[in-house]
């Protein structure tokens, strides 16, 4: 197991080398205002960077520029980003933190905000690791912040400073927005995107959503048959003529996949839930020597709903190709599961019901167009008589998994 184990973590940071994020065509502005058209290297940046490396052309050397020397650029059909500088609040919302004003503190800072919507009415987004800003602006007006805080009450209670709805009421009226529409709106991207296209088009605006141009499937649902190789054995401490191995044996499971892909560092982290019916069917025979020489037969019935949680990891080959590798912790659910000892006239010496602890899985596998896929998977022993003291019963299995993707 150690040496599955190992292999498999050097097989990923091997592929974690290789793997490469593309540069994509693009352009940036310089400060003496020259548009440079070049091949930016898109990292689908999570905070907003302060810099970004570029090529010249596809096989060009990688150079960097800054926001030192950078107003503007742009992945084309990806995102834009535009040096400003602005003020900003940058209050914690963590709530072991909060402070009690409700006022906010601004400080002048230089930064590339990133444009997710641009028409008669602007809207920019800043993110830094856990702080979240929005800025807009109306026309040819300067940029704000758009203010929202969370902060402590005098009752210890979490209040919020929703001043951004008023600086939307009061800026970005139209006769298709009244109270109840800005009411509704919250201090997230998702809704601030809606009410700026909603004014956009209420004043006629030829207006860009940055974020339709890059809109990603974030979830995919996917069915999964599989072959599986799995062996068991059983040791009695006290008694040696319980020892079984009832061997290798080959069978089929079929598992229902839900994958959730994280929309950062592009698309190449997922959270995978993956239900999977499972099972094992195992007899030997015998002889219990201790007495009479009675044969034995032993019968091994295993039948579960595996529930495995974990990520996965993308390593892009091309645009129709890639490989993954994931861990998942998996949760058993064991019906109908015995191990059932037999003398020759049926009548029964032994009944153990199967109850498994929880294990661990890591697999490595290749997508093809983001509908099919092959998996090569090993989970690490766990004991599926884990109710008895005296009992030993460790169970292994390795899989074969083809995939695909229907929603």
């Amino acid at each position: 197991m150690k040496k599955n184990t190992i292999l498999l973590l050097i097989t990923a940071f091997t592929l974690n080398c290789y793997s490469q994020i593309t540069f994509e065509k693009g352009y940036f502005i310089n400060n003496a205002n020259q548009k440079v058209e070049c091949f930016i290297k898109n990292i689908d940046w999570r905070s907003n960077p302060t810099h970004f490396e570029y090529k010249l052309s596809e096989n060009g050397n990688s150079k960097k520029a800054g926001i030192e020397t950078v107003t503007k650029f742009e992945i084309y059909n990806a995102s834009s980003y535009v040096k400003k500088t602005v003020k900003i609040d940058r209050s914690t919302s963590n709530i072991n933190n909060l402070d009690k004003s409700k006022k906010v503190s601004f400080k002048e800072e230089q930064l590339f905000l990133k444009i997710l919507i641009k028409g008669n009415a602007n809207l920019y987004g800043y993110n830094d690791d856990s702080l979240s800003r929005f800025f807009y602006s109306v026309d040819n007006s300067s940029i704000e912040q758009l203010i929202y805080k969370t902060y402590l009450t005098e009752n210890s209670k979490i209040g919020e400073n929703n001043q951004f709805k008023q600086q939307l009421w009061n800026k970005l009226k139209c006769s298709s927005i009244n109270m109840a529409t800005v009411n509704k709106v919250t201090y997230k991207k998702k809704s601030l995107i809606k009410f700026f296209n909603l004014y956009n088009k209420c004043n006629n605006s030829n207006y860009t959503n940055y974020e339709s141009k890059q809109k990603k499937d974030l979830f995919n649902l996917s069915i999964r048959p599989q072959i599986r190789n799995s062996s068991f054995f059983i040791n009695n401490a006290i008694s040696d003529y319980d020892d079984t191995d009832f061997g290798n044996k080959i069978s089929f499971g079929l598992g229902i996949e839900a994958e959730f892909i994280f929309s950062f560092n592009k698309n190449k982290w997922a959270l995978i839930f993956e239900p999977t019916f499972q099972q094992y069917k195992s007899k030997v025979s015998t002889v219990n020597s201790n007495e009479t020489d009675r044969e034995i037969i032993k019968t091994a019935k295993y039948n579960s709903i595996e529930l495995p949680l974990g990520i996965r990891h993308y390593f892009f080959l091309n645009n129709d190709s890639k490989l993954f590798i994931n861990a998942s912790y998996i949760i058993d659910l064991s019906f109908n599961s015995s191990v059932i000892f037999n003398e020759i006239d049926r009548s029964i010496v032994r009944n153990k019901e199967i109850s498994s602890n929880p294990n661990a899985a890591f697999g490595i596998g290749y997508k093809l167009k983001d509908k099919y896929s092959i998996e090569a998977r090993f989970q690490t022993e766990k004991q599926i008589l884990n109710n008895f003291v005296y009992w030993d019963s460790p169970y292994t299995t390795t899989s074969i998994i083809f995939g695909y993707s229907f929603l």
